[in-house]
């Protein structure tokens, strides 16, 4: 390969990576705020109604939505729609097969994340948290576990809808950001 075309290959990659991480400071400002408030809510909202060990209103999966909600705002991954439907389809998913296998962690996870993937495939409401949410229903705490199907509500709907409001007044505060990037409801005159 002539050193030319490596030189202009190398160039062209650094320009592509360069430019996809380039973000102006108001941006990261905007994630930072999104992220703390969105997670820092549903937390200090924890913090007042159960005991410090019993995470329940702060599942894992959040934390990962925050990054799809607060940083990709654009992403067809973090619209409402497939936040509030993917942890939610995926959250019931979860219960059912740990009610099915609540003796075998392993296969009731397995099966809930894949058929999780699937259903929101099918649904069109793919949020990859989503299979997290699945699975923490399965191999949570014990107090997550005995919730059974209140799980779906409370932490999951709940949490999401905290994280949800958040994105809508934090994403739309900066004129450089849409959230969602359709609008939820149409005008109809």
């Amino acid at each position: 390969m002539p050193v030319k075309k490596i030189k202009r290959s190398y160039r062209k990659a650094k320009y592509i990576l360069y430019r996809e991480t380039l973000i102006d400071t108001r941006e990261h400002i905007i994630t930072f705020l999104g992220a703390f408030l969105g997670i820092g809510l549903i937390g200090f909202i924890n913090s007042k109604y159960l005991v410090a060990n019993e995470n329940l209103f702060l599942i894992g999966s959040f934390g990962a939505s925050s990054v799809l909600i607060y940083g990709v705002v654009n992403s067809p991954l973090a619209q409402p729609r497939n936040l509030i439907g993917g942890h939610l389809i995926s959250a019931v998913i979860g219960v059912i097969f740990h009610k099915i296998f609540p003796q075998e962690v392993w296969l009731g996870g397995a099966l809930a994340v894949a058929l999780s993937i699937v259903a929101m495939q099918i649904t069109k409401t793919l949020h990859p948290p989503g299979g997290a949410t699945a699975l923490i229903a399965n191999m949570g705490t014990p107090r997550i576990e005995s919730l059974g199907f209140w799980y779906v509500l409370s932490p999951v709907l709940t949490g999401v809808l905290i994280l949800l409001a958040v994105a809508l007044v934090v994403n739309n505060a900066s004129k450089h950001r849409n959230y969602p990037a359709r609008p939820l409801f149409k005008r109809r005159y």
